[in-house]
């Protein structure tokens, strides 16, 4: 891999060829404000808030879209750019309502840790409310249209890493707004999760927490044998939500619906939490020795009975690898038979 020499605010940087200013600025440890950029997607420049200097060029360039040249020097920090990113984050609130004390994703929002940062209080002015009909293609997620900033993570992030391309921007009445293919959307919550701003939220726990509030707990999905690691947010010791951690894991901060919205049985008042046995044709509560007991002495009697192949195994998707081989191995070796099988669809 070919490298290339440059400088950012007077520190000599070294970077991959081909990489961006704002990569090899990272790398660097060097911050540059961003609101559009995410490290899984492609470059958008749609923010302008990445701005940086380089001698040689009259204008301002966009970090995440310029690429490292050999030699250039870079600075990243002026009066100059600090005021265009503030004209920049001025010109976002032009249409999004400043209700940060009710919005859902107050104290972990982006955009409200920029307009914190740069000391941007009110908007210059606000556009003409916009009357949206606020429906998305799944249930699980609401849609807040007014709190959209049109940075294009969503649209990037359901096409380039589900593969899925349900959502484009659409106008209506000459107004620009997400727009959403029902047909295809298959409800993952990909684009929720790299929303930087309070548009897109979850619709399922009717308990919200601050982030404050909540506490994170790091856990594996229960799905399937994937292992996708998520987080559990829970507040009171009640769990309200499921997030994942970007570049977390084999699924990389990724979740499909059941991992990520899949959690309402925890809380179920049907959840079965005990061992049920029947007795006298009616279930009662037993404890585990007990049903286990039950389970064991019937596979002896139906294996006296009729045979081992009169027993066979149906195994669970949502089971490790390494469960579901223990099941097949007592299935074979302790039952004596080979009917196994296998419903992976959950």
């Amino acid at each position: 891999m070919n490298m290339v020499k440059l400088t950012i605010d007077g520190k000599k940087v070294v970077a991959p060829e081909g990489s961006t200013v704002l990569e090899a600025a990272n790398r660097a440890g060097i911050q540059i404000p961003t609101l559009c950029f995410h490290e899984r997607l492609n470059p958008i420049g749609s923010c302008r808030l990445c701005i940086v200097e380089i001698d040689g060029y009259a204008a301002p360039m966009t970090a995440c879209t310029t690429p490292v040249a050999e030699g250039i020097s870079v600075t990243t920090t002026s009066e100059r750019l600090f005021r265009m990113r503030q004209d920049a984050l001025r010109f976002i609130l032009v249409n999004h309502p400043l209700d940060c004390p009710i919005c859902d994703k107050s104290g972990e929002c982006k955009l409200q840790d920029l307009v914190f940062e740069f000391g941007v209080t009110t908007a210059a002015y606000q556009a003409p409310k916009k009357v949206y009909e606020p429906v998305y293609a799944t249930s699980l997620i609401k849609y807040w249209p007014d709190r959209c900033v049109l940075c294009l993570r969503c649209i990037a992030a359901c096409k380039e890493i589900k593969g899925v391309g349900a959502l484009e921007i659409g106008s209506a009445n000459g107004l620009q707004k997400l727009s959403i293919n029902t047909d295809k959307c298959v409800s993952c919550g990909e684009c929720m999760q790299v929303c930087p701003t309070g548009a897109l939220t979850e619709n399922l726990s009717s308990i919200k927490g601050r982030s404050w509030r909540v506490k994170r707990v790091p856990t594996t999905c229960t799905y399937c044998g994937c292992g996708c690691q998520i987080e559990l947010s829970v507040v009171d010791n009640r769990l309200i939500g499921v997030t994942s951690k970007n570049g977390v894991g084999v699924n990389q901060g990724s979740l499909c619906v059941k991992g990520r919205f899949g959690y309402e049985f925890i809380e179920s008042d049907e959840r079965l939490k005990k061992p049920l046995i029947r007795r006298n044709g009616k279930l009662e509560e037993a404890t585990w020795d007990e049903a286990l007991k039950v389970v064991a002495e019937k596979f002896d009697h139906i294996k006296k009975e009729h045979g081992p192949d009169a027993i066979g195994g149906l195994t669970s998707a949502r089971c490790t690898n390494e469960d579901n081989y223990l099941f097949q191995k007592f299935m074979r070796a302790v039952i004596g038979t080979n009917n196994v099988d296998h419903c992976a669809r959950l």
